[in-house]
């Protein structure tokens, strides 16, 4: 009879999302292999094993984040309408920040010093913005939007998404504003604020 996996892929995740709540909460001192298996109710020898060191840690913490994060983007469905898709992705962009808060900084910022991730990595990272790009490449191309590089239009959508988003993590919205409400709207109107008239 063969042995029992003990360090199975659920393990892994709980102790990816208990990493990143970590470094989330206190930054990255806060992340103490020891506490994290502790945490979790497993060994460091587990930590170890399906990670390495710390640093390999932080590497799979932002892969995890970027592999859930491209999952929602990429399960986006289109409507040909180049509006109504940048809508859909800004919310699939909020929907994955809300469910994952504890990696949005890892994969957004500096938020662990001194951490690069491996080339291929930050390839699978940007790999995920591709329904963005596809989306307005083609609307630029078909002459629905404004005659532009799509680069930029990317990044300027991309920029405004992401800036509404890190504002509400980190609650520096103002009281009255309400996201839920107003989040959509906002995405609506930068959207279709590229249109050729």
């Amino acid at each position: 009879m063969p042995r029992p996996r003990t360090h199975d892929e659920n393990l892994r995740l709980k102790l990816l999302d208990r990493a990143g709540e970590l470094i989330s909460a206190d930054g990255p001192k806060a992340l103490s292999l020891r506490k994290l298996a502790a945490d979790v109710g497993t060994s460091t020898t587990a930590v170890y094993s399906l990670f390495g060191g710390k640093t390999d840690l932080v590497s799979a913490l932002f892969a995890e984040g970027f592999r859930r994060f491209g999952r929602r983007m990429s399960g986006v469905s289109r409507t040909g309408d180049p509006v109504e898709d940048l809508v859909r992705l800004g919310v699939a962009y909020r929907e994955s920040a809300l469910a994952d808060p504890h990696l949005y900084a890892i994969m957004f910022t500096k938020s662990v010093p001194g951490f690069e991730p491996a080339e291929e990595t930050s390839g699978q990272a940007r790999a995920t913005m591709a329904p963005l790009e596809e989306t307005i490449r083609t609307a630029v191309a078909d002459g629905v939007f404004l005659d532009v590089p799509p680069e930029i239009v990317t990044v300027a959508c991309w920029g405004f998404v992401h800036g509404l988003v890190s504002l509400e993590l980190n609650g520096n919205l103002p009281e009255e504003f309400t996201v839920s409400a107003a989040y959509e709207t906002a995405l609506r109107a930068n959207a279709s604020g590229w249109l050729r008239r």
